[in-house]
This record gives structure tokens, sequence and C-alpha cells, in this order.
């Protein structure tokens, strides 16, 4: 089956399994470029540090209650992209030991909300684990998958789950488009994320 066959499996039958009952992460695998004793060839904290300068948006993934849950599963993500015009495909990047991707893996469909300039605080509150994430947030649901759509946001993509494929430690999402809409403000500036800090575009 490969990699991408059984994450793709895992994906339908999520779909399936009845619920409720509690959510486990996906086990963090043990994935190795090098022999035991061989040094790595890439240090993680230089990784990080080189991987920064490269600025991203900042986006909140989230998915409507599946069967048997009572919330909305939400989390921040920068590892978002446009992937296909044809079919009109997008795709981010999700931690395998995340909590929060299974559930949106059970619902199926999921909504990604770009976010805005002023939106920083909303980015953080979705990066914390353990807590009611939707907790005052204002929000409807999107008009194909019913995911929440966060009111204020610069611009929305509402999706159904396409694929899934093994990527290291993270897991890769395709989401095949269903619509999609921006901000009534054409001037909206994005959130970004640069250096491990929040940043604005410059003039």
């Amino acid at each position: 089956m490969g990699h991408a066959g059984a994450a793709a499996a895992a994906v339908r039958y999520l779909r399936s399994a009845p619920g409720p009952g509690p959510v486990e992460a996906l086990p963090r695998p043990e994935l190795r470029c090098v022999r035991a004793d061989e040094r790595a060839p890439v240090d993680q904290t230089e990784f990080r540090r080189v991987l920064g300068n490269f600025a991203t948006g900042v986006t909140v993934v989230t998915a409507p209650a599946a069967e048997g849950e009572s919330s909305p599963a939400g989390f921040a993500c920068q590892s978002f992209s446009s992937l296909s015009l044809d079919p009109p495909l997008i795709c981010f990047m999700v931690g395998r030991t995340s909590a929060t991707w299974p559930r949106i893996a059970r619902a199926g469909v999921f909504c990604v909300n770009v976010l805005g300039a002023d939106q920083g605080a909303l980015c953080r509150a979705f990066a914390v684990s353990g807590t009611d994430k939707f907790a005052g947030v204002a929000y409807d649901a999107a008009p194909v998958s019913g995911a929440p759509r966060l009111t204020g946001a610069a611009a929305w993509i509402d999706c159904a789950i396409h694929a899934v494929h093994t990527g290291g430690d993270h897991l890769i999402v395709v989401g095949r488009v269903n619509a999609l809409g921006t901000s009534t403000d054409p001037d909206r500036a994005p959130l970004l994320f640069h250096r491990g800090r929040f940043a604005g575009l410059a003039d």
C-alpha cells in the first residue's frame, strides 16, 4: 500500500469510526536519515534558525464537530500553500503528534482562515493546546463544509480532504477547494510570521 496509501486509509477509517471517544495523537515516528553511529547532517536548532528567514502567512485551520463531538476543532498553521489550479487544491502540514488533526480527519472537511494583520491574539489562542479555542471567538459556518469561518479573516478556503501524505514528522494534507472568498476590505494587510514572531508588510 505504501505510506501515502496507509495515510489515506487512516483518513477513511477516521471518517467512518463511531464516536464519541478519546482522540489520540499519532505517535512520533522513528525516522533517521543517517545511521545511529553517524552525525546528523543538519542541527535542528540551526535548521529552525535558517528556515525562520522565510516569511509565511498565518492561518487557522478549522473543522466542524464530527458525529459524537460537542465542539469544532481548530489549530494555528503557518505551513499552508496553494497547490493546484486544475483541480483547485491547497495543502497544509500538521505535526503527526497533533491532537487536533485526528478530529479534522474524522470530520473529513475543513476551512482555512487566512488571518489579517490585527489577528495575532486570535492566532495565539489557536496555538495553545488543552483549552477551549473557540471561547469568545466569533464565526459562522463555511458554506459547503460547515467548518467555522472566523469573523474578520482576510480570506477563507472551504475544503474537503483530498489526500494525506507522510512527510517526516509531519503529515501533508491536500484539500480540494469547494468554496472560497475574501474580506470585504480589499486593502486588508495579512498577518505574517518571520524569525519566530509576527511581522507586517513593509512598504
